[in-house]
């Protein structure tokens, strides 16, 4: 019986995940980690295996987007390797990254950018069903200013700067944050020690203020060969002063081919940052030399380890590297803070919602406080944890500081840090008159009154607003009933690169309420026409406000109603063409329509989104005259006797001519002399089209 229970337990114990405790740190709170070498974990050639001396992985390519879907829909997870390595061992991996303007696939330039907006979304969710949970995840790389030339690109492709000027970033880590709420989630960059310092500070800031869930900042410290030690100690101070977050070492590496002044540089910084008691950790990029981007850091040469080498596992070994303070004990997140305020911006004697937005992992929460300054302005003991701040009237402008203290009932604290603005000026943040109510219509220049930067942004008050770049509008609705809502905006255009969103700076999130609507041209700024669309965000009822958001300006925009949406049973099919067709042409567009509960009150034709006809009765059609050479999308929508709605597929209509094209159909060597083309509309001599002669097309000029 005892051979049969040590058998049985001898072979459970093979079933489980191997976990070594010979790494160099034996810091229980910090990990000292490393990268994959050549898409490999262990590198060979008479180095220790990976698990012997690192007990952190991150995969220094296999992760990446460009790596990952370098083919558009074909997904290549390289970074299993790492990812199941990491769980063999029982030691910790970082997901690295999601955002990167500088490796992305390379078919992404060539969409629109609410294609490439849908492509992103699509890679968040492609990664959540690979990996239902990540221990770390870096959200966002290099982002700051102008680093890698993507970023103008997937900035639009994220919904741009908008109020915050970091509405791309913020969108970034409410998507991760929603499918990994357990993750460490970090913003990552480079030159965030040296040469960049104040934009990576005023970054990191605004995310953490804005409430986004940002757990820890990370220094990628690539550019440390000659750094000083109270160079270092200054920044890395001046950093956390301002940021008050746990941080991460996170691509440390010292490019120098003389084994000495490596070594010397080592033992001058490392100490430095790992005994911070808000670094959470360091990760090495690359120990093998000549595997990396950079040239002379590695620590292992041709097999043997270079002095550096020797140095940490020396240092790693002593009581000061072992005992450091870890702000994750566990090297696990235990409280997910984030403080959202309604605004970033608010005036004098103004009303501020702030939502704390607070979780434990494995305790109970008893109590969440807030202060503002030094003063205690709510204690909340049930979730949600939502209070609103009387900004005093007779105070003073600038920067205030809150603090959200969360309490849990075995008496352990946690403290999450943030920050609102106070400007000049009293006018509040208030509806412009009476609410509108939705089901019903914004009139665009009755955007809400008070300050500019709080409430709009380069806007005036006109009938029709002829938009800018970057501008923006808050609206106050209230929203009468729960659902999906569609909408019809009246716009007039001379350009067709017009683009906006509507979104909600919402206590939870950053919620983008439509895709990113592309203006058509409309045959000029007074030429109006309705663009249609639909909500991709449910509505709630009760009081929003809602913020247009102008992408990219130069059209005119009068109102915006909107509408219930319900589906409709029932079928709508656009019929297809026949002929060729160019520009000023009169093309018959018909639809058939049927509601199975109700009867077709009327079907609406579209083109580009742009209303272009509606019909009442059988045969369905309306008459649509091209202005331009191109693709148009062609969609009917009928809608039934009880307001629901069915869209037919999209159907694309060809313009080939920039001219009129006038069509006939002929059998024999001649063509005849047309009296009428395919469209029923009379031609006369001079007549420019195409025949179709024998099957085969003539042009006839």
């Amino acid at each position: 019986m005892r051979r049969i229970i040590k058998n049985c337990l001898l072979l459970l114990a093979l079933s489980l995940p191997t976990v070594s405790f010979a790494q160099l740190s034996s810091n229980p709170d910090k990990f000292l980690g490393n990268i994959t070498t050549r898409s490999s974990v262990d590198a060979g050639n008479g180095v220790p295996p990976f698990y012997q001396l690192w007990n952190q992985i991150t995969c220094e390519n296999e992760s990446k987007w460009a790596s990952v879907e370098g083919n558009r829909g074909s997904f290549n997870w390289g970074c299993d390797r790492a990812f199941t390595y990491a769980r063999q061992h029982g030691f910790t991996y970082k997901f690295h990254a999601l955002v990167w303007g500088a490796q992305y696939p390379n078919w992404l330039p060539d969409l629109a950018p609410k294609e490439r907006y849908a492509a992103i979304v699509n890679w968040f969710d492609k990664a959540k069903q690979k990996y239902n949970t990540l221990p770390m995840i870096d959200v966002v790389n290099e982002a700051v200013g102008r680093h890698q030339d993507g970023n103008p690109m997937i900035k639009e492709s994220l919904g741009g700067g908008g109020k915050t000027g970091y509405d791309w970033l913020i969108r970034a880590f409410d998507m991760a944050g929603q499918r990994w709420p357990d993750a460490i989630l970090i913003y990552n960059d480079y030159n965030s020690i040296r040469w960049d310092v104040d934009n990576y500070i005023a970054l990191v800031q605004t995310l953490r203020d804005a409430g986004a869930p940002i757990d820890a900042y990370g220094n990628q410290s690539h550019e440390l060969s000659d750094i000083s030690a109270n160079e270092l100690t200054n920044v890395l101070k001046k950093q956390q002063d301002a940021l008050k977050m746990p941080m991460y070492i996170t691509e440390l590496d010292i490019d120098i081919a003389n084994d000495a002044q490596q070594k010397a540089q080592y033992e001058r910084i490392l100490p430095l940052m790992w005994e911070k008691p808000y670094c959470a950790g360091v990760t090495l990029w690359g120990y093998i030399l000549g595997s990396t981007w950079v040239t002379n850091s590695g620590l292992y040469r041709n097999g043997v380890e270079r002095p550096a080498m020797t140095w940490i596992k020396e240092y790693m070994a002593t009581d000061a590297a072992k005992n450091a303070v870890s702000p994750f004990p566990g090297m696990k997140k235990e409280a997910s803070i984030y403080i959202r305020p309604a605004a970033l911006k608010v005036v004098r004697g103004d009303v501020l919602p702030i939502k704390v937005h607070a979780r434990l992992a494995t305790k109970t929460i008893e109590k969440v406080e807030l202060y503002v300054g030094s003063d205690l302005v709510a204690t909340m003991t049930e979730a949600p944890y939502v209070t609103e701040y009387l900004v005093p009237s007779g105070g003073t402008s600038g920067w205030k500081t809150t603090k959200a203290v969360v309490t849990a009932t075995d008496g352990s604290t946690y403290e999450r840090y943030g920050r609102f603005s106070v400007v000049s000026g009293t006018a509040k943040h208030e509806p412009y008159g009476e609410v509108p109510e939705l089901p019903g219509t914004i009139k665009v220049d009755e955007y809400d009154k008070g300050v500019s930067g709080i409430s709009y942004s380069s806007a005036s008050r006109n009938t029709a607003l002829t938009t800018k770049t970057d501008q923006w509008m808050d609206y106050t609705v209230d929203v009468k009933e729960d659902g999906v809502y569609s909408f019809d905006a009246v716009v007039a255009s001379a350009n067709s690169n017009g683009r906006f969103h509507l979104a909600e700076y919402g206590l939870d999130s950053l919620a983008y309420l439509t895709e990113f609507v592309e203006v058509p041209k409309t045959g000029g700024s007074t030429e109006w026409k309705t663009l249609h669309g639909k909500l991709t965000t449910k509505l709630t009822a009760g009081r929003h406000v809602f913020t247009l958001l102008v992408d990219q300006g130069g059209f005119c925009i009068k109102e915006i109603s909107f509408s219930r949406y319900e589906e409709a049973e029932g079928s709508c099919l656009v019929k297809p063409f026949t002929g060729f067709f160019g520009v000023g042409d009169n093309v018959a567009i018909e639809a058939k329509a049927t509601s199975k509960n109700s009867t077709v009150s009327e079907v609406r034709f579209y083109a580009d989104n742009l209303l272009i006809g509606t019909a009442t009765e059988e045969p369905y059609g309306c008459i649509f005259k091209p202005t331009e050479k191109r693709t148009y999308s062609i969609v009917a929508i009928a809608v039934n006797a009880e307001g629901q709605e069915k869209m037919s597929g999209v159907r694309s209509l060809t313009v080939i001519s920039d001219t009129p094209l006038d069509i006939q159909t002929v059998v024999g060597d001649e063509p005849e002399t047309p009296t009428y083309n395919l469209m029923g509309m009379p031609v006369g001599e001079g007549y420019r089209g195409i025949v179709i002669k024998n099957g085969k097309k003539h042009v006839r000029r």
